[in-house]
């Protein structure tokens, strides 16, 4: 009986082939979206879950009272990994420190190599399950060891065997390879780490961590652990809370630094805290790609549902006929799903090749690497319950309004759909449309606060400023020298050195007082540290006093302040009043406009900026001279600090890059919703164009008499698009609450947010509006030119 209903449903497709290219093409274009957002969906979901005992690893935290608010630091002190060993040891299998995580330059010989790694305890490899390809993961035991990525064994010895060969991290100091492990996943928080070295090493290369007064007072190590296998992360946080105040001076216990567990299942997804207190993260995006993909896809099985049941005269004799000879309305109901199935399956076969052919693309906007799973079974089964899941919301009111048809009134003649039964295809064609134009709405409101961020003033000039890190002690023993060369060069303007970059804030301290302050106000303030020059490389705007100059020899213990500090401070004249820094008296001598160094999105930190005297640069900041190609000046400043660094590469950055990325993400969010949003609007469009071609073909008779007693061209046009421009606007009206409602609820995870201003919603409107017309004319201007001979000639 099956195969039956199979024969039948083909024949019905065959026979009415526009309207099913309509519904296939539209159903494999949701399909293609619910495709790709799954993919997306499940790559997010998944992430870390590689690690064997990802259910039990968590990272430390802390909040700290500061400013006035509470912050939550990813960073800890170093000595609190010993403290949780010492005294919480039962709650703990593993505990693990990493350092200086992130970006070096790998020695291997003359070869000189870009690479991503860190110092790790030697318990990191057990504790994230290293799958190794050879040597042993408890090889960091060794401090002269080093464990490399399979990748990176590859790049820097080929085919040759990796073990025991030597590479330098850093300048005279030789690792020996002790094992290579297998590349860690993508979706990984370790994605992309080349080589595991030891803490001990790390440690041990840095004298000043040993001789430093407190070592509870920095922040600057990331602390993982594995709670024991029968421990609770709630507990286990609740014990450890007071772990880091307990060793801390009376200064700085003002701060009421609390400690906590992040499992690891929350560390991509739930990453942002405000006032202490998880607000989310990246889990916004997944939900949001969900109800677009969710959405999208009903728009597809409107359209199935709405072209099925518009074509119920014509399948009202048919439905009459088989109840009369005999078929029940199960049975009906059957063949109907049939219909709906085999079409769906069309779809689903469509939409694989869309999907296939579109993952590239898709990956490149979204940033990823995800390919087809075409060898898992969990994917087919998934699409075998998706494609029944679709069938079933396509065909399900379909199957049952058309066989609920009366024989007696079919095959009389008496039957008419009516009005009341275009009553549920309008309300569809508004859900669509509400949908539509509720994207429409979001994706503008997107761009405009991405927008508003990149026209905020940033308080400096990025334009020819460039930026190369210093990751060489020579450099910054031989700055003025290099200084001195660069501007012979007449390519450059300006040179400076600084402990952070213009895009980012590297350090911060505690420890400033000031005039008035509260005692019991704990704080923690920027700290800028760069040489003479700096602000008239970056071009910072001086709104009072005056910059760091070479005639004050009091400069290199002085201030100066962006605007966000004096706000916070209350200082009423500020120039010219001294603060004190962990007891040292320095005076105020400028105050600058806020310099825009972190987040485009949030309020800008209170920052000091004060003189290096002395102390290594981690960046040079170049600016290019007027009138001079980048590519030029470049080809002058790089056999400069070759010639000083022969250690290190050339490397170098443009600010209005760094800056730009800063918009990565929600970029990549607003591309994505804009292009699901036209998908949306072009299923919607697609339903609109069978919808309007079916009610032509039903009034063609009614058009050839208006024609006949003289109707314009224009006045049937207008009679055929009427209802769909009036269903247009009522969908217009419910979309405006609700994305008005949603999207400002996502703007207050900005500090720095733009308004939601009313032509987004007249824009939405008329754009929905003339695309309606745009679809509804051509089958509407088609029909009115027609010859009413033709339509009134069996008359």
């Amino acid at each position: 009986m099956f195969r039956t209903f199979l024969k039948t449903a083909w024949r019905s497709l065959v026979k009415d082939r526009l309207h099913a290219l309509v519904n296939v093409l539209g159903l494999s274009i949701g399909m293609t979206v619910a495709i790709l957002i799954s993919l997306w969906m499940y790559d997010e979901l998944s992430f870390d879950k590689q690690f064997a005992n990802h259910d039990r690893i968590a990272r430390v935290l802390q909040n700290l009272n500061n400013n006035g608010e509470t912050q939550t630091w990813w960073s800890v002190p170093y000595p609190l990994a010993d403290e949780l060993r010492k005294n919480y040891g039962s709650d703990f299998k593993h505990i693990a420190m990493a350092v200086n995580w992130g970006d070096h330059t790998i020695s291997i010989g003359e070869k000189k190599l870009k690479a991503k790694g860190g110092f790790f305890e030697k318990e990191m490899p057990e504790m994230f399950s290293l799958d190794m390809l050879q040597g042993k993961r408890n090889a960091l035991g060794d401090p002269s060891s080093v464990l490399i990525s399979a990748s990176a064994a590859k790049a820097y010895f080929g085919s040759e065997d990796a073990i025991n060969r030597i590479i330098n991290v850093a300048k005279d100091q030789p690792l020996k390879v002790a094992g290579v492990y297998k590349d860690f996943a993508k979706n990984s928080t370790l994605a992309g780490l080349d080589f595991i070295a030891s803490w001990d090493h790390w440690y041990h290369a840095n004298n000043d961590l040993k001789d430093m007064e407190d070592p509870w007072r920095p922040n600057f190590i990331s602390l993982f652990a594995q709670v024991s296998d029968n421990a609770d992360f709630d507990k286990v946080s609740a014990r450890i809370k007071d772990a880091k105040l307990k060793k801390l001076n009376a200064q700085l216990q003002k701060k009421k630094p609390a400690l906590f567990l992040l499992p690891m299942s929350r560390w991509h997804l739930y990453s942002e805290y405000k006032d202490g207190v998880n607000t989310g993260g990246a889990i916004r995006y997944v939900k949001m790609f969900a109800v677009i993909g969710v959405f999208i896809l009903l728009l597809a099985c409107i359209n199935f549902m709405n072209l099925s049941t518009a074509r119920s005269e014509k399948r009202a004799r048919e439905v009459g006929i088989r109840k009369t000879v005999g078929s029940l309305r199960w049975q009906l109901v059957a063949q109907f799903f049939s219909e709906s199935l085999l079409t769906v399956v069309f779809a689903f076969i469509l939409a694989l090749l869309f999907s296939w052919f579109s993952l590239a693309a898709f990956n490149e906007i979204a940033g990823k690497t995800l390919t087809m799973p075409w060898g898992n079974t969990w994917f087919w089964l998934a699409a075998l319950g998706f494609v029944l899941f679709t069938a079933l919301v396509a065909g399900s009111y379909p199957a049952f309004y058309l066989s609920s048809f009366k024989p007696v009134k079919v095959l009389k003649g008496t039957f008419k759909a009516g009005r009341l039964a275009a009553l549920p295809r309008k309300a569809l064609v508004v859900v669509q449309f509400s949908v539509s134009v509720a994207l429409m709405i979001s994706t503008v409101i997107v761009y405009k606060q991405i927008q508003y961020a990149k026209d905020r003033p940033v308080g400096y000039s990025r334009a020819n400023l460039v930026a190369i890190p210093l990751t060489n002690p020579s450099i910054h023993e031989h700055f003025n020298a290099v200084k001195e060369e660069l501007l012979q060069t007449g390519n450059v303007a300006s040179v400076a050195e600084s402990e952070s970059p213009t895009t980012g804030i590297w350090n911060s301290t505690s420890g400033f007082s000031w005039p008035g302050k509260d005692p019991n106000l704990s704080t923690d303030f920027g700290v800028v540290q760069a040489s003479l020059d700096y602000g008239k490389t970056v071009g910072w705007q001086i709104k009072e006093g005056r910059d760091f100059s070479r005639d004050f020899a009091t400069d290199s213990s002085a201030f100066i302040l962006n605007e966000s500090a004096v706000r916070f401070m209350g200082l009423k004249n500020p120039v010219g009043q001294t603060v004190t820094w962990w007891g040292k008296p320095s005076m105020i001598i400028g105050v600058i406009n806020d310099m825009v160094m972190e987040s485009p999105y949030d309020a800008p930190k209170p920052v000091f900026y004060n003189l290096s005297d002395g102390l290594q640069g981690n960046v040079a900041i170049i600016k290019i001279a007027p009138g001079v190609s980048a590519k030029s000046a470049l080809s002058k400043i790089e056999p400069i600090f070759k010639k000083y660094n022969t250690e290190q590469p050339f490397e170098y950055k443009f600010v209005d890059d760094e800056y730009n990325q800063k918009f990565g993400n929600e970029q990549r969010i607003g591309t994505l919703s804009g292009i699901f949003t036209a998908l949306a609007i072009f299923i919607s469009c697609l339903g609109l164009f069978g919808l309007i071609s079916f009610v032509a073909e039903q009034r063609r008779k009614e058009v050839g008499i208006r024609k006949v007693l003289g109707a314009s061209v224009l006045n049937v046009c207008s009679l055929l698009s009427k209802e769909f421009v009036g269903l247009v606007s009522i969908a217009f009206l419910i979309s405006v609450p609700i994305a008005w409602y949603f999207m400002n609820e996502w703007l207050l995870n900005y500090s720095y947010r733009t308004s939601i201003s009313w032509w987004v919603f007249v824009l939405a409107g008329a754009g929905a509006l003339l695309i309606t017309l745009l679809t509804v004319s051509f089958q509407a201007v088609k029909t009115a030119l027609m010859n009413p001979v033709k339509s009134l000639r069996t008359e």
